[in-house]
């Protein structure tokens, strides 16, 4: 799971039943970096099934993966309103996942990722997750537009009001959000997905 309280510095917590091993050389290798699975989970809500063509460029995790009898996976992502993502693998050492495996199974295999993704958030984050900010109808307008590129100035003659006015209403929202500035009030609204 990885959840965004800062962009530069988001968290990541990994469970998982691999070999020890695998775990700490994974740890060591820093392979979250480069595992061009999590880089594709992040990104897409696609399945993933391992190949040869999805680790070209890491041979040497790949290769690793492989002697630590990972050689078959699924991975899954799930994405949540609160921007945290979510991503369950399924791996095995042989059985090669075929297509009618693959069909037979997508729905399950979504179902049970954005499953495990919210009840693991709520057991992990019980506070922290679907806390959603009550900001005034007038505090969005005034996000909207500065998501726009839109400044104080701009959005004061768009609404009709002062510039003061509107810069009232992001210093509000500011301090409603728990940030320190107007981007990053926009970054969270947009996280949270409540300027839509």
């Amino acid at each position: 799971m990885r959840f965004f309280d800062s962009f530069a510095r988001p968290k990541t917590l990994m469970l998982n039943n691999y070999a020890p091993a695998w775990q700490q050389r994974y740890r060591e290798q820093d392979y979250l970096a480069i595992d061009p699975t999590v880089a594709h989970g992040v990104r897409s809500r696609a399945s993933l099934v391992w190949r040869r063509e999805v680790f070209e460029a890491t041979p040497q995790f790949w290769s690793e993966a492989r002697e630590a009898g990972l050689r078959v996976g699924w991975a899954q992502s799930s994405f949540d309103p609160d921007g945290s993502i979510g991503m369950l693998t399924l791996a095995r050492s042989r059985e090669v996942l075929s297509a009618a495996e693959l069909l037979g199974r997508g729905a399950q295999m979504q179902w049970l990722a954005d499953a495990a993704h919210f009840h693991l958030s709520e057991a992990l984050w019980p506070d922290q997750h679907r806390v959603y900010p009550a900001l005034t109808a007038r505090e969005l307008d005034v996000l909207r537009w500065t998501a726009d590129g839109k400044t104080s100035e701009e959005v004061a003659i768009l609404l009709g009001v002062s510039c003061n006015t509107v810069n009232y209403h992001v210093k509000n929202a500011i301090r409603k959000l728990h940030v320190t500035n107007k981007a990053a009030a926009v970054a969270r609204m947009l996280r949270l997905r409540l300027l839509m």
